[in-house]
């Protein structure tokens, strides 16, 4: 059945090539030789697509058992689609089953294309594959090779993301034996433009406004190993990714993702220790409390620069205070400690310098078995690389420059930045979005034939070519009765 379609398209291809070939032994122009090249050939590509789905329409409105089956014909009228190609317009025919009364685009049926999209998936994840890097303009321009959509549309198709569980996403493996596993957990304060519609940022009462959120990322892995035998960077081994906004009671959702993803990766009864690393906050003091069985080290970048907050105001001596400060900490003697801060404060000149011990004094305490942990378990615990992942993960796009969002926006773009670092596909996402899930399903509900053997057979000699040398070289690969029932098994039950 397409065999015509092959042949028309190489007629147009050997035509605007020519004229292509022509223009550039004229003006010798090899830079806009190549791009004319380029256009030509996405635009023949386009032109099979749109023929391609014209053909089945038409097989559909001549077929005897489409009506045998009920479907007869309303209309005709048009359709167009972006694709990653360019906007494809095609006709289609609208039809009613006589037995139902349902109304059907059968051919828009049978090629999973779903009702009302004007993208399909293939540009949707090229606009997704974009935006996540840069912004939402410039994923709207590379939603297609040449056409584009508006920011406003990329904005729209982000927020109304559904992001499948974890488990969805994953190939099945065997699951890996790991004598230790780290998670390690920051978060990055995202500017807002707004909460849910403009206008709707709250002052308090200091009269600040309400204008930031909170995205929090977590990762898992297995420790650390160099990026190269010989290399000098290291990285992190087999890392796994989770981010969002997960306000209030959402950040026990993340807890249960976090521990459905180590159940399934790994055999939990092997592993001796899993050691939460971060900086302290409340959040994350939640997450520890409801992930079983991990033990929580405090983040040893916030610890020193606290440690080098209480003793900067020492000059020479601070670095004495600093090893007796972890000395004191690393044999657990809490007191001590206190009493050693309230030394430092003896010396300090300044009110704010005063503070700066006080305050860190404060956050080795309220974290004080995690600090522990840190110094005395130190050959298991790697430093934590929290801060560096927020940087690269989350502010890179969403913070580091001057850029507001929204809640829901905010929230989508994270576990978005996650979702690709984690190494999945975004045509993967896309077509497992609610609306393509069932499109799937409405294409292979029905237990219907619409064509017979024969009136296939019957089509194909009424639209091939015989005397075309290209028709001849494609029958010699595969004979026309295998395509016939091929063609029929794979695409035309089920619609």
């Amino acid at each position: 059945m397409y065999e015509d379609i092959i042949q028309q398209a190489m007629a147009e291809m050997v035509a605007g090539y020519e004229k292509i070939i022509e223009r550039y032994l004229e003006e010798k122009d090899f830079a806009v030789f190549n791009t004319e090249i380029k256009e030509e050939s996405v635009r023949l590509g386009a032109s099979i697509v749109k023929k391609v789905i014209e053909e089945i329409n038409r097989m559909l409105r001549d077929s005897r058992e489409r009506r045998a089956k009920g479907w007869y014909v309303v209309k005709d009228d048009r359709r167009t689609i972006l694709t990653s190609l360019g906007n494809v317009c095609f006709e289609r025919t609208l039809f009613i089953n006589h037995n139902t009364n349902e109304r059907a685009y059968l051919a828009d049926r049978m090629l999973h294309l779903a009702p009302g999209e004007r993208m399909s998936e293939d540009a949707v994840a090229q606009m997704l594959t974009e935006a996540v890097e840069t912004s939402y303009r410039k994923g709207g321009e590379a939603s297609s090779i040449l056409d584009s959509v508006s920011k406003e549309t990329v904005k729209e198709k982000i927020h109304g993301l559904v992001f499948p569980k974890d488990r969805e996403l994953a190939d099945e493996k065997k699951k890996r034996e790991c004598e230790y596993l780290y998670i390690e957990a920051d978060e990055d304060h995202v500017s807002l433009q707004f909460h849910e519609r403009r206008g709707d940022l709250t002052t308090n009462e200091n009269g600040y406004k309400d204008n930031t959120v909170l995205e929090k990322l977590v990762y898992v892995h297995e420790g650390v190993g160099k990026d190269r035998p010989k290399g000098g960077r290291n990285r992190l081994i087999n890392p796994h990714y989770f981010a969002g906004g997960y306000p209030g009671p959402e950040n026990k959702v993340l807890a249960e993702e976090i521990y459905e993803y180590l159940d399934r990766t790994y055999e939990l009864e092997k592993v001796k220790k899993i050691y939460l690393s971060a900086d302290g906050g409340g959040w994350i003091k939640g997450l520890r409390d409801r992930l079983p069985g991990v033990t929580y080290v405090l983040d040893e970048f916030h610890m020193q620069k606290y440690l080098r907050k209480m003793t900067g105001h020492l000059l020479d001596s601070g670095e004495d205070a600093r090893t007796e400060l972890c000395r004191l900490i690393r044999k657990g003697k809490k007191k001590e400690f206190a009493d050693y801060a309230d030394e430092l404060c003896t010396y300090a000149e300044k009110e704010n310098t005063v503070r700066a011990v006080e305050k860190g004094k404060k956050y080795i305490l309220d974290n004080w078995q995690a600090a522990v942990t840190r110094l005395k378990e130190k050959e298991l615990v790697y430093g934590c690389s929290a801060e560096g992942h927020v940087s690269h993960l989350l502010s890179s796009r969403m913070s580091s420059r001057p850029m507001g969002w929204s809640v829901k926006g905010a929230d989508h773009m994270a576990r978005l930045r996650a979702y690709k670092q984690n190494g999945y596909s975004m045509l993967k996402l896309v077509k497992m979005q609610p609306a393509a899930v069932e499109a799937g399903k409405a294409a292979g509900a029905e237990d219907m034939i619409v064509f017979s053997a024969a009136e296939i057979s019957l089509w194909e000699s009424q639209h091939r070519r015989k005397d075309g040398k290209y028709y001849d070289a494609i029958q010699a690969g595969i004979s026309a009765e295998t395509r016939k029932k091929a063609w029929l098994k794979a695409n035309i039950r089920g619609l």
